[in-house]
């Protein structure tokens, strides 16, 4: 199973968040290598001035293939969330994610929706970590100097914003409405 920052893609930080035991099935057949080596959880959690949501995911030990998603009781209207990263106490805005909403950060990149993406709770730290891992990951593998020198300069922002040094808007747009940024400076709107 998948262990990092956000157990089980869950919130990183369980403050105020109330969750029942999740239902584990192990032993079932995953869709990728066809071992009965998958486990599917489902959980549910209450969240504060959002409301339940339930969590499923589905994790392989054998090829290591992952896939969650979090789907609102009560979803709403398609939305967009904008929210300005302004500081160190800006980083615990709650962050709910679905695999439908794509979620677009500062000039410096996007996580975008689609069938390899995945649902989660977390705040707005656990969200700008993701995205770090990624621009790690092409500053350490890509053979492009441009692509390498770019992603070194996102990595500097980026750690200025973990940091609480600097300032970055967050934009996250999600047609099913099953997302959210949890905080009172956060603007929400229809989506288009």
């Amino acid at each position: 199973m998948k262990q990092d920052n956000d157990k089980m893609d869950n919130a990183s930080n369980g403050e105020g968040v109330s969750e029942q035991e999740p239902d584990i099935i192990s032993g079932q057949e995953c869709p990728m290598c066809k071992k009965n080596t998958l486990t599917l959880i489902e959980s549910e959690k209450d969240i504060p001035y959002f409301g339940k949501v339930y969590l499923f995911s589905m994790s392989c030990s054998n090829c290591k293939y992952h896939k969650a998603d979090v789907e609102s009781e009560n979803a709403g209207e398609p939305c967009k969330y904008s929210f300005n990263v302004e500081n160190e106490e800006d980083l615990k805005a709650r962050v709910i994610k679905s695999s439908t909403a794509s979620v677009k950060i500062g000039r410096i990149g996007s996580i975008e929706a689609g069938i390899a993406s995945n649902g989660y709770v977390t705040n707005v730290e656990g969200l700008l970590n993701r995205l770090k891992h990624q621009l790690e990951v092409i500053k350490e593998t890509d053979d492009d100097p441009s692509s390498v020198d770019t992603a070194r300069n996102h990595l500097k922002k980026l750690n200025r914003v973990l940091w609480g040094s600097e300032s970055i808007k967050i934009e996250l747009i999600d047609p099913s409405g099953n997302s959210a940024i949890i905080h009172e400076k956060a603007i929400k709107s229809k989506a288009k």
